[in-house]
């Protein structure tokens, strides 16, 4: 435990600034992403394949826009900017899910959003590896990642709370989710003080070829393993439709996303530490196989208890993943390239996410909800083979360990 708390104390401060903001901003999604499935299939009687084609580009489209972003925050040697363009896109995009009555203006918000969201992702990612020492990046990650999940899960419980309270108002709560929005790019504006060269090298085009060499063989393959494991695991959307299937009360399904988030949030954090000293591909392997087991209980749970089990394994998967592929990503990359090598990570990781979404989709309406999830632990089995081909490079003990 001593050892946890002298880490944290090490971490910079502008990580914690970055995490708070992460925390604000998905405080504000969540309450809408939360309940927006169900409002989409309920209030506006949108079908499922729509639901999950809206949810598939909407979350590429933010990861596709991340590799212009990075790239440009390369380029210029500057990243805050970026983030509060993007962070500010995502807060003006709130107010649209309130308003909107129809399908087609529940995307165009979504797309504003995640914009934003790729515009923010990419120079946030890059900044946290020029502000945080080697030893303790994954460390880094792990805490941002833990405060930004402490966002999805409050974000939800307060949309359940509220929906009881306002017997069902959507829009009553996607008001309310405006708030934190706003907040979170003021923090960031007055909050964060970016170095003042992040970036020491001199400055080329990011994404000449011999830019794009310099990446070199290990990064190029967690760039790509990146988007082979987002094939493996759809939008959450669909972790809140299978929850409606067991006759959960409408008020309370978002407590499926609590659920998920608050031990995601719990397990950031900790296997983040744990990257910074073990193989990266051993504990990616571990997730994966976490991911397998989840997908097999929701497809053969069918109540309440069986659903919360296998999101909270969802969880514990997200917990040992998210954090890792970032630190990955940073410690591969040369550090005037880190902003690039996000970007194009992000790029198949969106591709990827597309593709998904839209065959869990399709898979949900002709064969049912069982054989998304069955389908997703198939594609976790192959993308768990493919690790073993992927270079062995395992990290540092830290040094103070």
């Amino acid at each position: 435990m001593g050892i946890q708390f002298s880490t944290l104390r090490r971490i910079p401060g502008g990580v914690w600034i970055i995490g708070f903001v992460s925390l604000l901003m998905d405080i504000s999604s969540e309450m809408i992403h939360s309940l927006l499935p169900l409002f989409m299939a309920t209030a506006l009687g949108t079908p499922i394949v729509i639901i999950g084609l809206i949810e598939g580009l909407a979350e590429a489209t933010a990861l596709c826009v991340k590799v212009f972003s990075g790239v440009i925050s390369d380029y210029i040697g500057k990243r805050k900017g970026l983030a509060i363009l993007g962070y500010g896109l995502g807060a003006l995009s709130k107010p649209l899910f309130a308003l909107a009555s129809t399908s087609g203006m529940i995307f165009s918000a979504r797309i504003i959003d995640r914009i934003g969201k790729g515009i923010r992702g990419a120079p946030r990612d890059a900044l946290i590896a020029d502000v945080t020492p080697p030893g303790i990046r994954g460390a880094a990650y792990g805490l941002r990642q833990t405060l930004d999940t402490m966002g999805a899960f409050l974000g939800p419980l307060l949309a359940v709370g509220l929906m009881l309270l306002w017997s069902n108002d959507f829009r009553a709560v996607y008001w309310v989710a405006v708030i934190p929005a706003f907040l979170a790019v003021a923090l960031l504006f007055f909050g964060l003080h970016e170095p003042r060269a992040p970036v020491s090298k001199v400055r080329t085009n990011p994404i000449k070829k011999e830019n794009l060499k310099r990446l070199g063989v290990e990064c190029w393959w967690v760039i790509g393993l990146g988007g082979v494991f987002t094939l493996a695991r759809f939008s959450e959307a669909f972790l809140v439709l299978r929850a409606q299937e067991v006759n959960i009360p409408l008020a309370l399904i978002p407590l499926v996303m609590v659920a998920m988030n608050m031990v995601f949030s719990f397990t950031a954090y900790p296997f983040g530490r744990l990257s910074d000293s073990i193989s990266h591909r051993r504990l990616l392997q571990m997730g994966l196989i976490v991911l397998i087991a989840a997908d097999l209980v929701l497809a053969l749970s069918n109540n309440w208890g069986g659903i919360i089990a296998g999101v909270a394994l969802w969880g514990v998967h997200m917990g040992m993943t998210q954090g890792l592929l970032n630190s990955m990503i940073a410690r591969t990359a040369p550090d005037d390239l880190r902003g690039t090598a996000f970007g194009f990570f992000s790029l198949l990781s969106g591709a990827g996410l597309l593709i998904a979404s839209l065959g869990a989709g399709l898979l949900w309406d002709l064969r049912g909800s069982a054989s998304t999830f069955f389908a997703g632990a198939v594609i976790c089995v192959l993308t768990l083979l493919l690790t073993h081909f992927a270079p062995e490079k395992t990290v540092q003990t830290a040094p103070w360990q």
